[in-house]
């Protein structure tokens, strides 16, 4: 099972590593090519006997509650006969069962190299998005102009809808827009995209990599074998390095985006507009007008740095120029990431609950001039000093909310001394409203109330979209 395409899976003993939303699909597609499927899960929750259940029923092997767990420091039993894993994502590289696979000469194959490997003959090409924040909103942009052009596309990947399902489903591809996590291109070595970006670099998931280098290793793997085009950030340098580091195919070209005017082979910003100067006749002196900046939605500076993203690997494609203005104008983010609730008494609320780092977060705060910030939650190691030092001259007041609020608020004294903060202990569903009210005395007319709580949020709510959710409830409840 080496690099080639398996052809032929009748009888191949494979293990999956997990159930959840990649490991289901998996092993239902092998079952059905013919493989003996065994799934190990380290969960037994009502969910996962429910997923067991349906998978039984084909005739897949599923062990519960398995010792190859995660987090699991017992010895993992490799089922036997074991000839490929297949592992969910969210596995730990240092799991004792890819210690055991990697003994036995056992490869690891994530859901997405496997679906790299089923492709059926002449499959669509994928464009690739990965980064620390924005590749959801950059795919989702991306797949609305390709479709603007008349292509058959999707957006897919980490973002809903299983690749597996896409390639081997009847549904047949022009392109697909394709968004990947670090975890998900740490275990896809074959994967080699028609055109690839990484859209920003920032400490994210090292206690899953193991350090920053390793992090930013498997974010640069994307680009390994790209044959037209690797997108970068201008204003990242790290994102460039990689670049520089990949190995890809003859004639494929490095292909930049900036906020500022472009230069050759570059995507930017002139006098209002998005302009390419990297997929166009005479680069050195021509420019082409793509779309106006406020044809993106909302027109805040790192979503049009996304707009940009999706353009050019829209381009590098052989999209027209106007099928990039008509799919940033048709396109409607997500929840939560960036949206204007209401304006309430002068003073505008915006839920960007979806800023759960200080990267996303920084980036959110740099969009409005005068900020009453609604912030905290989980932390997850995270340090707030350099967030709070940057964006001190853009804060009216601050509101802390969640477990880790205290290294916020330490940070403020430290950065932004002169800075109203309100402390709220609570962390009952009501906290969210005071927080709002909270908010609301600290603003004045022309600021924005912003939650951009630089933290996760499974300490108060079940997740960022509940915790936007109760954001918007607490706004309404101020404007009735």
């Amino acid at each position: 099972m080496g690099s080639g395409q398996v052809t032929d899976w009748q009888g191949k003993h494979v293990t999956v590593a997990g159930l959840g939303v990649s490991g289901v699909p998996a092993a239902k597609a092998l079952h059905g090519l013919g493989a003996k499927v065994t799934v190990v899960n380290d969960g037994d929750d009502a969910r996962a006997r429910e997923q067991a259940a349906e998978l039984e029923a084909l005739g897949v092997t599923v062990r519960l509650g398995d010792g190859t767990a995660p987090d699991s420091g017992s010895a993992a039993g490799l089922p036997g006969g074991t000839e490929l894993i297949v592992t969910a994502p969210g596995w730990r590289p240092d799991n004792p069962l890819f210690a055991a696979a990697d003994a036995a000469g056992v490869p690891v194959w994530g859901d997405v190299e496997l679906a790299w490997r089923l492709r059926k003959p002449g499959a669509a090409d994928w464009l690739a998005v990965t980064g620390t924040n924005g590749k959801t909103t950059t795919v989702q942009m991306l797949a609305s102009i390709l479709e603007a052009a008349g292509l058959r596309t999707a957006a897919v990947g980490n973002i809903g809808v299983s690749l597996l399902d896409a390639v081997l489903g009847d549904e047949e591809y022009d392109v697909l827009a394709v968004e990947l996590s670090s975890y998900q291109l740490h275990w896809a070595p074959s994967l080699r995209a028609h055109s690839a970006a990484v859209l920003n670099l920032a400490p994210d998931h090292l206690d899953w990599h193991g350090s920053m280098e390793a992090y930013a290793k498997d974010k640069g793997r994307v680009y390994e074998g790209n044959r037209v085009a690797c997108v970068y950030n201008a204003a990242d340098k790290a994102t460039e390095d990689l670049v520089r580091e990949a190995d890809v195919e003859e004639g494929c070209r490095a292909i930049g985006f900036t906020l500022g005017a472009p230069g050759p082979s570059q995507l930017g910003v002139v006098e209002g507009l998005l302009v390419d100067r990297a997929f166009v006749e005479n680069r050195q002196k021509n420019a082409q007008e793509l779309a106006e900046v406020a044809d993106v939605k909302p027109a805040a500076p790192h979503n049009v740095a996304n707009a940009l993203a999706a353009a050019a690997l829209a381009r590098a494609y052989g999209v027209p120029a106007n099928a990039v203005r008509d799919g940033l104008r048709n396109f409607t983010p997500d929840a939560h990431r960036i949206a204007h609730v209401a304006d309430v008494d002068g003073v505008a609320y915006v839920d960007d609950s979806k800023a759960t780092n200080t990267h996303a977060t920084q980036a959110s705060l740099a969009a409005y001039d005068s900020v009453v910030w609604i912030a905290g939650g989980l932390a997850k190691g995270a340090t707030f000093d350099e967030l709070v030092a940057g964006a001190a001259g853009r804060l009216r007041g601050a509101v802390l909310i969640g477990r880790d609020r205290a290294l916020i608020r330490e940070a403020l004294a430290r950065h932004a001394p002169e800075v109203p903060v309100v402390d709220l202990e609570r962390t009952d569903t009501g906290a969210m409203l005071q927080a709002v009210q909270e908010a609301r005395g600290l603003a004045r007319p022309g600021d924005t109330v912003l939650l951009a709580p630089a933290c996760a949020s499974m300490d108060m709510f079940a997740n960022y979209n509940k915790r936007g959710d109760a954001f918007a409830q607490a706004v309404r409840e101020l404007g009735a």
